[in-house]
């Protein structure tokens, strides 16, 4: 007889029902840690809930990998993100199933993965930064959301994958002190700045887990937080799927919280408030918990429900041909379509930060082309973190290398990432200048390919002092000095720049010709940044953080208020602003009209512009909305971003583009966490970057704006 949790004509609720009642205590708990055993008399098989897809199904082998989250933000494109996650959701469901069929349920084999990270990027020194869609809520909500809906699909039974925001809710660092930091965020920085990219994929996306951070906030770890699991994300938000812990929090909650004293308290506390299931090993103390009365068994059982729900709703209990999902045959992982759309992403994620006009560079001008610099040649430099293995890959050199003849490309990586400046200067090392110098002097143009990779900036561990966050936004090593000397020579010199995050760029933007922010591009990156350089296509990203000039401007790393922080409340003239990209183009916007002068409280705006290209090759232009309360009665953000639109412009054509401004796009956040609208004007920004003093004098051209009157 078919038990029922295996009778697929009941819902998927009836069935786990069904199932939890079947199981002892013991084989609740043996479900809750990441390593979940198989129990064959109720036919469940072994399953890791541990996987991982930040920009491509990662550390389970061959696998498309798509450039780094914060690459994938600066392409302020939410359409395309839902093309890239449709695509890894793909290869995840290819790559479970051809190992399912082998009997390997192994870690990074299974069906709930750990991504995305929706952290707000508050601090430039964050390890991790990279790894997120960068410093602002709204464009983190809209990348986040589409990224969890192509990871889940739409269909109306079965999920494609989980998705799982994380780390939640207030988390950026600093990386060395987060198993016993406690985050302190007033409630109005919380649902101005910490809360709203999870809330949306909450409730927009229907995101079915979320990863607790390491940290407190605001007093209470985050994995076992009433106040974060409970009041608002299943009671406010109506959260409905299965929270799991960062790896090793739970033991964070009494090893380095000190909020209790023994790992079955610890884990105790955690699932009554809400996590369901322990990366790590601390919940098989639950039974003892249960002994001494921390927990009782009914309490287990709704964490086991939730937890076996989220398996039944992958197909995990029924047949294959069932699933429409189980399909997906195995030849899709690595596939050329796949392999086209990273390119895509990657040439939108570019950032042009500077040009005096040497790009785009003319092939039948350029006799020699000298690729310089510690990342030229550097396949790491490509992949960021969290990445699986690229069938094949295309550093800076090699891309440039692949466009010419080998005779015409010449090459000298200068110096090591990690090379030492503090050696005494009458007695320092050559680092490789010498070689790099002559390389240089030998060339037409000079591409300087610099940066980091994730071995500098990451995740908590040994690779700096500052455990994987930066002390500074200084280039690393002796970049700088080789940038110098070679800029010394005066060749024409384009910078590339290669990171995850703010560096200090005054320097390099006075003595180079360009600067193209590449972050980590993906395994196509060296392909594509060539292909900008020499003008197949234009550059079209955005800054998705503020590129700041100096450590002096930013607030402590521990202090978690919002005050002087991000484009929204930084008080200073930044290097480049959020919101800045140049590109091949030359646009014009005019035309900017409102629906009205004036509404009631409650009502929307709208407001249209049209914009042309008067340059000469075809472009996508960032249209970007920005509005200002001008008669705020508390802190309110100096302006923030409200819409966005990425759109084609062949040259000289128009886009007419129109935006609705609602109701909760005027709200006021008060000092006590009220969400409300007052009365007063307000301004509308609308350009091709945020209307700063700064972006108008780099792009050359001022926003438009308007106001409106709210009654």
């Amino acid at each position: 007889m078919k038990q029922v949790w295996f009778d697929t004509a009941l819902t998927f609720e009836k069935r786990t029902e069904a199932l939890v009642k079947e199981m002892t205590l013991e084989e609740k708990v043996s479900q809750l840690c990441h390593e979940s055993v198989s129990i064959e008399r109720l036919g469940i098989q072994d399953y890791n809930w541990w996987n991982e897809c930040l920009h491509g199904v990662a550390r389970a082998g061959i696998a498309t990998v798509f450039p780094q989250s914060i690459g994938m933000a600066a392409s302020f494109n939410p359409e395309l993100m839902f093309e890239v996650a449709t695509a890894i959701s793909d290869e995840a469901r290819a790559k479970y199933h051809q190992a399912d069929k082998k009997g390997d349920h192994g870690i990074h084999k299974g069906l709930t993965f750990w991504s995305p990270n929706v952290n707000i990027f508050r601090d430039p020194r964050w390890g991790r930064g990279h790894e997120t869609y960068g410093e602002d809520p709204y464009l983190t909500s809209r990348m986040g959301v589409e990224f969890c809906k192509g990871l889940q699909g739409d269909d109306e039974k079965y999920l494609k994958v989980v998705a799982t925001a994380k780390h939640f809710a207030v988390h950026s660092g600093p990386e060395a002190d987060r198993h016993g930091f406690d985050a302190i965020a007033n409630i109005k920085d919380m649902k101005e700045t910490y809360l709203p990219a999870f809330e949306a994929c909450v409730k927009e996306a229907g995101v079915y887990s979320i990863m607790g951070a390491y940290n407190r906030t605001n007093g209470e770890a985050c994995c076992a937080s009433k106040t974060l699991l409970q009041d608002l994300l299943r009671e406010d938000w109506g959260f409905d799927g299965f929270v799991v812990s960062d790896c090793g929090a739970i033991k964070d909650i009494y090893h380095d919280h000190h909020l209790v004293d023994t790992p079955e308290e610890a884990a105790a506390l955690a699932v009554k408030n809400g996590c369901e299931i322990n990366c790590g090993h601390i919940y098989p103390h639950l039974i003892e918990a249960v002994e001494k009365g921390h927990i009782t068994e009914d309490e287990i059982d709704i964490a086991i429900f939730r937890a076996m729900l989220a398996r039944m709703k992958l197909g995990m209990f029924d047949p294959p041909k069932d699933v429409p999902y189980a399909s997906i045959p195995f030849e899709t992982n690595d596939c050329e379509k796949h392999h086209e759309l990273s390119k895509k992403m990657a040439k939108e994620s570019l950032v042009l930060l500077k040009n005096d006009g040497i790009l785009p560079l003319d092939k039948s001008e350029v006799k020699t082309i000298a690729v310089i610099g510690p990342n030229a040649d550097n396949k790491d430099s490509l992949l960021g973190n969290y990445y699986g293995t690229p069938s094949k890959s295309y550093t800076v050199f090699e891309g440039i290398r692949n466009m010419f003849p080998n005779e015409q490309v010449v090459f000298a990586p200068g110096c090591s990432l990690l090379a030492s400046p503090e050696t005494d200067s009458d007695q320092s090392p050559d680092w490789g200048f010498a070689e790099a110098k002559a390389v240089a002097e030998s060339a037409d143009v000079v591409i300087l390919v610099l940066g980091m990779t994730a071995e500098i900036e990451g995740e908590e561990s040994g690779a700096t002092e500052e455990g994987g966050d930066k002390e500074n936004i200084t280039m690393a090593g002796v970049q700088e000095q080789l940038m110098e000397h070679i800029t010394d020579i005066e060749k024409p010199t384009i910078l590339v720049n290669m990171t995850g995050s703010c560096i200090d760029l005054r320097k390099s933007a006075q003595k180079t010709n360009a600067i193209l922010q590449a972050w980590y591009p993906g395994q196509f990156g060296g392909l594509v940044i060539a292909e900008a350089l020499f003008g197949e296509f234009s550059p079209s990203g955005r800054l998705p953080i503020t590129f700041y000039n100096n450590m002096s401007e930013i607030p402590d790393f521990k202090d978690y208020s919002m005050d002087n922080r991000t484009y929204k409340f930084f008080g200073g003239n930044p290097m480049y602003p959020f919101g800045f990209g140049l590109s091949y183009g030359d646009v014009e916007y005019y035309g900017i009209k409102l629906k009205s002068a004036s509404i009631k409280v409650g009502e929307e705006m709208t407001v249209e512009v049209t914009c042309i290209n008067h340059g000469n090759m075809e472009i996508k232009e960032v249209i970007q909305l920005y509005i200002r309360d001008d008669n705020a009665s508390s802190r309110t953000p100096k302006r923030k971003l409200i819409a966005f639109k990425k759109v084609d412009l062949p040259t000289e054509e128009e886009k007419t583009v129109k935006f609705t401004i609602t109701p909760e796009d005027m709200e006021l956040i008060t000092d006590r966490g009220e969400r409300i609208i007052e009365p007063g004007t307000f301004t509308v920004y609308i350009g091709g970057f945020q209307p700063d003093l700064r972006s108008m004098k780099l792009a050359g051209y001022d926003c438009l704006s308007a106001k409106y009157l709210v009654e």
